[in-house]
């Protein structure tokens, strides 16, 4: 049987094991996962926060991580602004970045959805509001949620990644783990 764990990677952390190359020290998975023998399937930004599947099935592994197979990835995207529904059409549709149109997301507004405190914690300006969106794709381009919301005006403050496929961060606090079964 694979292993498969969930972890919650929390802001400010490599999504990979070492940072040996770094002049000045990184958090890293090594700080969060003491599982010998699994991997990262896919990436998280260090910027950006939630759900990481680390595994020690290499097939597992890329069918999780390679786009071909297309999972679905839910993120959980604080905006800069308030979006209505008519301005998150775009996304809907696809949108044209720099490296060629996205595939169609689904994408909604959503209430806040209390997450855990975030450190540091997101800038807050009076005079700006912000807003919560729920967004899901199922491809993988470098920075792509942030860019797709940048592109339609309303650049991202904070990201989790709520779900990949069938597995979610829901009930892990950041930096918990859980191991499923597959």
């Amino acid at each position: 049987m694979a292993r498969l764990i969930l972890l919650n990677k929390p802001y400010d952390v490599l999504s990979q094991f070492t940072d040996a190359k770094s002049p000045t020290p990184r958090a890293t998975l090594s700080a969060y996962v003491a599982v010998p023998g699994v991997y990262p399937a896919g990436r998280l930004d260090r910027d950006s926060e939630g759900l990481m599947l680390l595994t020690d099935d290499g097939r597992l592994q890329a069918r999780i991580a390679d786009p071909k197979f297309k999972l679905p990835k839910t993120y959980l995207i604080q905006v800069e602004g308030d979006p209505d529904d008519a301005a998150l059409a775009p996304l809907r549709a696809g949108v044209l970045l720099k490296d060629g149109m996205t595939l169609p997301a689904e994408v909604e507004r959503i209430d806040d959805p209390s997450l855990w405190p975030r450190d540091p914690p997101v800038r807050f300006r009076k005079s700006v509001p912000d807003g919560w969106i729920s967004l899901t794709i199922r491809e993988g381009r470098n920075r792509q949620v942030r860019r797709m919301t940048a592109a339609v005006g309303f650049p991202t403050l904070r990201l989790v990644r709520w779900r990949i496929g069938e597995w979610t961060i829901a009930g892990l606090a950041p930096g918990e783990m859980r191991e499923v079964l597959v």
